[in-house]
């Protein structure tokens, strides 16, 4: 039987809940759909040739995406079931909290979908390349990736200064936003030297911080994101004057090189110890 796209639509809302649930596949699979900007440049460095057949449109987007020419050699999808499923795909990954519906409807049509959390360490960067290289039966792949991410990371960290004082350093993007010192951005942070401010301010997890608090802060280097194509007034914090008078240095780390639990992480690291030399802290 044909199922075209409008009665695939009507099929998927009158699923019963729970109908169709797919067991976890024994056997590598053959056709792979990510929806998922992370999930996405994770299968493109570990999937075998012809395995991965579709990635979300964000993986070609440079602003997001750190493999962004490299994801032109796949197809684009919207993260939308009906078009997912009609990619006949045995192994759907996706983000926790991304495509919700999607990932609810393609799971009742008892397509097996694979979650994946989002990294908010090295260390769970690491367990997210694990789990990609079991879902895609590619397991020494992933472990050639940790071989080569680990013995990167030792070099930078054998490299890095031991100053008395660690110079501190915060994040301040679009409407004031700032990384929290226990995520991924703030270990990012310490690994490249610097100690994040942004759990003395009250901010662990991130949050929105107050210029005020960060001028008072004054801290030895401020991380900004890169600036987005056009005006926009979420970004007008990021030229008051106030910042322009901070006496530390000020880097920008391009959004693509953090926002996912990638090895492309240390590209951001080994930017930020180019940014201010430890040892030239006040």
């Amino acid at each position: 039987m044909v199922i075209r796209a409008g009665g695939l639509a009507l099929a998927l809302a009158t699923l019963p809940c729970g109908a169709g649930l797919a067991a976890p596949p024994t056997t590598p699979p053959a056709r792979v759909v990510s929806i998922n900007l992370c999930t996405d440049q994770l299968a493109m460095r570990l999937a075998a040739p012809g395995q991965l057949v579709s990635v979300s449109m964000l993986a070609r987007d440079p602003r997001s995406s750190a493999m962004a020419e490299a994801a032109k050699a796949w197809p684009v999808n919207q993260g939308l079931a009906e078009e997912v499923y009609l990619l006949h795909p045995d192994l759907v990954l996706a983000g926790r909290y991304t495509a919700r519906a999607s990932v609810e409807m393609l799971t009742r049509l008892g397509v097996t979908v694979v979650i994946f959390d989002p990294a908010d360490s090295l260390e769970a960067l690491r367990d997210g390349i694990e789990k990609m290289g079991a879902a895609l039966g590619r397991e020494e792949a992933a472990a050639a990736e940790l071989a080569a991410f680990d013995a990167r990371l030792a070099a930078i960290r054998a490299a890095a200064p031991a100053p008395a004082r660690r110079p501190t350093a915060a994040t301040y993007e679009a409407n004031g936003y700032t990384s929290g010192a226990e995520t991924l951005a703030g270990e990012i942070i310490e690994t490249a030297g610097y100690r994040p401010i942004a759990g003395d301010l009250g901010f662990p997890y991130g949050g929105m911080l107050p210029l005020e608090a960060l001028v008072m802060a004054d801290p030895d280097l401020v991380i900004r994101g890169a600036r987005q194509p056009g005006a926009s007034r979420s970004e007008e914090v990021l030229d008051h004057p106030a910042l322009a008078a901070l006496s530390g240095a000020s880097a920008v780390v391009e959004d693509h090189d953090w926002i996912c639990g990638l090895p492309s992480v240390l590209d951001a690291v080994e930017r930020l110890m180019r940014a201010a030399p430890p040892e030239e802290a006040r």
